[in-house]
């Protein structure tokens, strides 16, 4: 376990949690800011690529496990991402859709916030959220950031303005 919150446990996600990243990443819905969801390689992919970076940072999206049912309904964690020539400390979330609109999400990006600062001793930490994806603003902006600037990133043959929200180590 890296982190525990009132109601969820973040941990390293694992080979077997694969198809519990599929009801999230295949969803479209959840996955429409990515355009679409994902195919069974780009889950696995997606998946590899977050245990390659446990390796190489020590940090990733992290498994979001609910403490009753001890069932994953999301990832929330801390990764390096690209913007505008430089890498920025993110913090990411994407959780079932079933579990929208309970708190889930702010809990775990403010438990990652803590761990940014008190763990990695960052100065800063930011999301990055594309333009049209208000529900992600929100957490964003309810976990004490503020929206710095935009940036247009190509993902999958689209031009997708995103802004970066920012907060500090008080």
């Amino acid at each position: 376990m890296i982190l525990e919150t009132e109601r969820l446990y973040l941990r390293e996600l694992e080979g077997s949690d694969y198809d519990s990243l599929c009801k999230i990443l295949q969803d479209p819905e959840v996955m429409y800011a990515y355009e679409g969801p994902f195919s069974d390689a780009e889950v696995r992919e997606w998946l590899e690529r977050q245990q390659a970076r446990y390796q190489k940072w020590g940090f990733g999206l992290w498994a979001a496990v609910r403490k009753t049912g001890d069932e994953l309904i999301g990832q929330c964690g801390l990764t390096m991402q690209p913007w505008k020539g430089r890498e920025v400390l993110e913090i990411g979330y994407l959780f079932q859709r079933s579990y929208w609109h309970q708190g889930y999400a702010i809990e775990a990006a403010s438990a990652c916030k803590e761990y940014a600062f008190r763990m990695l001793h960052a100065s800063e930490v930011c999301s990055i959220i594309r333009d049209t994806n208000i529900p992600s603003q929100n957490v964003a902006l309810r976990n004490g950031m503020a929206a710095a600037d935009c940036w247009v990133k190509h993902y999958r043959g689209v031009d997708m303005p995103h802004n970066r929200y920012v907060v500090g180590r008080a």
